[in-house]
């Protein structure tokens, strides 16, 4: 059986976007009344012609959701460990090129990190990331980490460099339980224009870590595009594509996915060549909800309080909440480079409220424990 870095070579970049842009009003109507979407009726909810139909959709989103997961939002908190990176991302604070002061974090930084983070509130949710630096952070220092962290957490994610199948498979026997891998763009003839240099530059490597997760059997995959590189109608629409092949081939795996938007970092600033207002945003919540109704959704702290709020109860399954995103930001290294300017700097006991005030409850931990 081909894998996706094999099958996405049959979907046109330029053909996706023309298909997208050239729905109708009667396209979208048509996939409203279907209770079950394929990727032409997904690109109908995506299409400009859809936003005159966003508070049908909305109401669909709300209704799947909440069949779903209920009235619930699970939390969780990022650790950064390190910024130690050698990728040359030019959108990206924590680029190789840029002059700053990096820090991996030691055991007992991670522990001073876990402490601060458990004053914070209750959470049994961590999702530890790193900058991509094997020589740095690589497999035996991940895996170090997670053997640290597992007793304390219910669950422990990573947001780490790509890895080869038998590393990943090391890093779930210590405990591992989720991987999110962002892909940041579909558009193969222009990804190195974003990644110039260092490991990320491949793109099929990245393309295919998914597969090399499902087969390691990984319980859960988080995929995302970053919104301000390419027309996000068509990138998405790619990870549409994506899920849907993973979800086939890897039936026993959980999938969740991020619509991460550009947001200020250090370094030369880059400017992004598409920006998504937030009307749109909420359009591809909904389009995403009404296309899959059992994959996980979550919303960091780049968007506002305002907008995390009332997006709580239209899609959204799981968001971040007291959020650092400096390597040691809780207790150690508060004044360390943040990868990216967070927008939403609400304490967590404010989140939590929120989450309650909007009607809902909060998860504390895994859906599967939460439920089972």
């Amino acid at each position: 059986m081909k894998r996706f870095k094999e099958l996405i070579s049959q979907y046109d970049w330029g053909e996706t976007t023309t298909s997208i842009y050239n729905k109708t009003a009667k396209d979208v109507e048509r996939a409203l009344t279907k209770e079950y979407l394929n990727i032409d009726d997904f690109m109908a909810l995506i299409s400009p012609a859809a936003a005159p139909y966003l508070e049908q959709m909305a109401s669909l989103s709300r209704k799947y959701t909440q069949q779903r997961f209920g009235k619930t939002i699970q939390v969780y908190l990022p650790m950064y460990l390190t910024n130690a990176c050698m990728n040359h991302c030019i959108y990206c604070g924590f680029n190789h090129d840029n002059d700053i002061r990096r820090i991996i974090l030691k055991p007992e930084e991670i522990a001073a990190e876990s402490a601060a983070i458990k004053r914070l509130g209750n959470f049994q949710n961590i999702l530890i990331l790193t900058g991509e630096s094997p020589r740095d952070a690589g497999v035996e220092y991940v895996a170090a980490a997670i053997r640290q962290l597992k007793p304390q957490y219910a669950t422990v994610s990573a947001e780490i460099q790509p890895m080869d199948q038998n590393e990943y498979e090391q890093l779930i026997a210590e405990g591992l339980d989720s991987v999110y891998i962002y892909q940041e763009t579909y558009h193969k003839a222009r990804y190195k224009i974003y990644h110039p240099a260092g490991r990320k530059s491949d793109f099929d490597y990245r393309v295919d870590t998914p597969d090399r997760l499902g087969d390691a059997g990984i319980h859960r995959i988080g995929l995302g595009v970053l919104i301000g590189l390419e027309d996000w109608r068509t990138d998405v629409c790619m990870m549409a594509r994506h899920l849907q092949y993973l979800e086939r081939t890897y039936w026993r795996t959980k999938y969740s996915i991020s619509f991460p938007r550009i947001r200020p970092h250090a370094g030369e600033g880059f400017k992004p060549n598409v920006v998504m207002s937030d009307k749109e945003l909420a359009q591809l919540i909904f389009a995403f909800r009404i296309f899959d109704h059992d994959v996980e959704m979550s919303l960091s702290t780049r968007e506002s309080a305002d907008y995390r709020d009332h997006m709580m109860s239209l899609g959204i399954t799981s968001i971040s909440a007291g959020s650092k995103t400096e390597p040691g930001g809780y207790a150690t290294y508060p004044q360390a480079l943040e990868q990216f300017v967070i927008n939403d700097n609400r304490s967590a006991d404010l989140v939590f409220e929120a989450i309650r005030q909007n009607g809902y409850e909060v998860v504390w931990k895994d859906w599967d424990q939460s439920f089972s």
